[in-house]
């Protein structure tokens, strides 16, 4: 008789154990030669050398499958225990799997072009219209690299422009006047990633959300780095931020042309990156557009008013620029 511990570092243990913990009492019973105890992510086992042998390459098979899917059913254990190829839940396409077990996969053309241009450059600027799905499908591939252990952390970051409110006049400490502006990406974060593990990644520093200013000063390795809502951000810091990029490390960077924030009379720092930076290899540009809208209907309805109103405003502003050089041309021939 023998004692083994083992660690499954991976899992969310209201996920591996089941409710009421009813997939390690199945386990258990699949295993009645072996005495079984598990607490948070330790388990115990207290048996024969060869029974435990295989009940250790088992556990971590049913860890890894857990980690994958985000999902361990019943039939799953028995499968897997019994040496059977579990029933097949992953196509080609799907990126990782939510937290209910639903497959997260490219919806469009567009995005698949954007998952396919992360494998194989380091650096991808994504630009797209509001609902497209570039953030989304970015944090979903930025997810898909931790959990293969491809790299030890994410870095998700913002520029905290004010969109119509003034970040002074917002209530309660510098965090909680940020916190808004980084909420998306929360979100995103929450639907991959079980509760309880997000947070300890969040607490372990693992997963990092941070406003575009603390990136100063840090070279950052290992690492899936993303730049949301990079429209907002100026010339210098689009520049600190390209340039923060370590070994290892691949930056995914996404915007939408038509909700620039900055004041009038400043240039976005992505506008002017895309033309600087065309050309250089290594860094894949993907342009979404209203077919890869994936939100409500409406959405692409209300991008293609917008779209069709700032051609309309557009086309107006250069016929009056005419009318005005010809006034002046004629008056100057008068004179």
């Amino acid at each position: 008789m023998i004692e083994k511990v083992i660690v499954l570092e991976d899992i969310d243990p209201v996920i591996f154990y089941g409710v009421n913990n009813a997939n390690m009492q199945l386990i258990k019973a699949l295993y009645p030669k072996l005495r079984i105890v598990a607490r948070g992510n330790v388990v115990k086992v207290l048996g024969d050398e060869e029974e435990m042998c295989a009940f250790e390459e088992n556990i971590l098979k049913l860890e890894r499958y857990c980690v994958e899917y985000n999902s361990l059913r019943e039939e799953t254990i028995i499968d897997i225990i019994k040496g059977n190829a579990p029933q097949a839940e992953k196509s080609g396409n799907v990126i990782v799997f939510s937290v209910t077990g639903k497959p997260i996969i490219p919806r469009s053309e567009n995005q698949l072009k954007l998952v396919e241009a992360f494998r194989t450059h380091d650096m991808v600027f994504a630009i797209g219209p509001a609902g497209s799905g570039k953030t989304y499908t970015a944090i979903a591939l930025a997810v898909r690299a931790l959990k293969n252990k491809e790299i030890k952390k994410i870095i998700l970051s913002r520029p905290a422009v004010e969109a119509g409110e003034k970040l002074g006049f917002l209530p309660g400490d510098m965090k909680e006047k940020i916190d808004p502006y980084l909420q998306p990406l929360y979100d995103a974060l929450q639907d991959m990633i079980p509760a309880a593990k997000l947070q300890e990644y969040m607490d372990q520093n693992v997963i990092q959300i941070a406003p575009l200013a603390f990136m100063r000063g840090r070279t950052l390795n290992d690492a899936v780095v993303i730049l949301d809502e990079a429209q907002n951000t100026t010339s210098a810091q689009i520049k600190m931020f390209l340039t923060r990029m370590g070994m290892n490390t691949k930056m995914i960077v996404t915007g939408d042309m038509t909700q620039i924030d900055l004041p009038s009379s400043q240039v976005s720092g992505l506008v002017q990156a895309l033309r600087i930076l065309k050309g250089v290899k290594g860094i894949a540009f993907i342009e979404l557009n209203q077919k890869d809208i994936v939100r409500h209907k409406l959405v692409t309805k209300i991008v293609e008013a917008y779209d069709k109103y700032e051609k309309e405003q557009k086309a107006e502003r250069e016929r009056k620029k005419k009318e005005t050089i010809a006034k002046t041309t004629t008056y100057e021939s008068i004179n």
